[in-house]
């Protein structure tokens, strides 16, 4: 049976392109993959003619040939090295599609897996700031220790900062293919480990990584609002990647120190503002400490009982992103006296015995337990 013309094989125009040769070998491998076929008897036949003729084509002495020559440029000695038994190479011609076809199970795809140079990892810092600096923002100096590229061979990993030469297991790939059965098996290159390319006198400074250890000085700018858990991110920061591959970021996490006197909720912040009893009593003005640094007078009511908070706004936290600032809430607390001389003692009683309606929140509460012990005894 005589051979199609293998431009009609698949589905081109004599005079097409090698992108799109190899365009339409892959959609016709796909096509026609036997495992995606098993009911059509026919598809492994069709697969390995589309096969045979890419193999021709792809190559452009071979196409030259065939071109004028047609089949009998690849029988009896014609054109040497060229298909036997109309079987063709299969692992050469389905090695230039494999990744397109099983990128999503060989870990991507394109470049043959190569990592000649390789990404650095991303970096953490943990920084502590105080609530003060958290308000206002801040610059920091911090000292991170990572990797940076190596200045004796200026990242490439090689003695003088030669170039690395081509692994000769691979041919620069990264990787080495196997042929078991009818599937090619893809595999990390052994003698280079992936990286495409070996280094035959090794920077002595660096061992041939291209990146040495060392505590680099980083100012950072600490933007006010900041709060317990916030990221920052500083691209390229990070540790140097290998063989002057690109450096990872630095991602500095912020931890706010508690403050003696305030608590912070949010953008809202807390002060308890410890008061007399008279002061809680009579009412009149007391003076509070903001997170600026600054005064504020709050004015108590008279008979303000403890836990009574009273709101200064504006006064709180700035939000991190813009749009204004948290309150302030300042929590009474109602001081017992202590230490308390005859004279005062004796006032105190004496206070005691003309204030019978003066508590008015006792006075409830005795009726309600009296209440209840009389429901119990009934």
């Amino acid at each position: 049976m005589a051979k199609r013309d293998f431009y009609e094989v698949l589905g081109v125009n004599k005079g097409a392109s090698a992108d799109e040769i190899k365009k339409a070998y892959r959609k016709k491998a796909k096509e026609l993959h036997p495992d995606r076929n098993a009911d059509n008897p026919e598809a492994e036949s069709q697969f390995k003619e589309a096969n045979e003729a890419y193999e021709i084509l792809k190559d452009a002495e071979k196409k030259a040939a065939y071109d004028r020559f047609g089949h009998q440029a690849f029988e009896g000695g014609m054109g040497g090295g060229g298909p036997r038994g109309g079987q063709g190479d299969f692992s050469s011609a389905f090695s230039d599609v494999f990744d397109d076809l099983f990128g999503d199970f060989m870990g991507g795809r394109g470049g043959g897996g190569r990592q000649r140079a390789s990404r650095g990892a991303d970096l953490r810092y943990n920084l502590r700031v105080s609530l003060e600096d958290a308000f206002s923002g801040i610059q920091k100096t911090i000292n991170v220790p990572t990797s940076v590229q190596c200045d004796s061979c200026d990242g490439s990993g090689a003695e003088g900062g030669a170039e690395p030469t081509t692994c000769p297991t691979c041919s620069g790939m990264g990787k080495v293919r196997a042929q078991q059965g009818f599937f090619t098996v893809e595999r990390t290159c052994p003698t280079c480990s992936g990286m495409g390319q070996i280094i035959k006198n090794p920077c002595k400074a660096c061992a041939g990584h291209g990146r040495v250890e060392k505590d680099r000085a980083l100012s950072v700018n600490i933007p006010a609002g900041v709060e317990t858990g916030t990221r920052i991110r500083l691209a390229g920061e990070g540790e140097a990647g290998m063989r002057g591959g690109p450096s990872g970021d630095l991602y500095i996490f912020i931890e706010v120190d508690q403050h003696e006197l305030f608590e912070r909720d949010s953008v809202n912040l807390f002060c308890r503002v410890p008061v007399s009893m008279v002061s809680a009593s009579l009412g009149g003005d007391i003076e509070v400490p903001t997170i600026d640094g600054g005064r504020s007078r709050v004015k108590i009511p008279s008979g303000s009982q403890s836990g009574r908070q009273m709101r200064l706004r504006g006064k709180g936290m700035p939000a991190l992103r813009g749009g204004g600032s948290g309150d302030m809430f300042i929590e009474l607390a109602v001081e017992t006296p202590v230490n308390l001389t005859s004279r005062q003692k004796e006032l105190l009683r004496e206070f005691e015995e003309l204030s019978e309606d003066n508590h008015p929140e006792s006075k409830s509460f005795f009726k309600s337990v009296k209440s209840f012990w009389d429901s119990m005894k009934s």
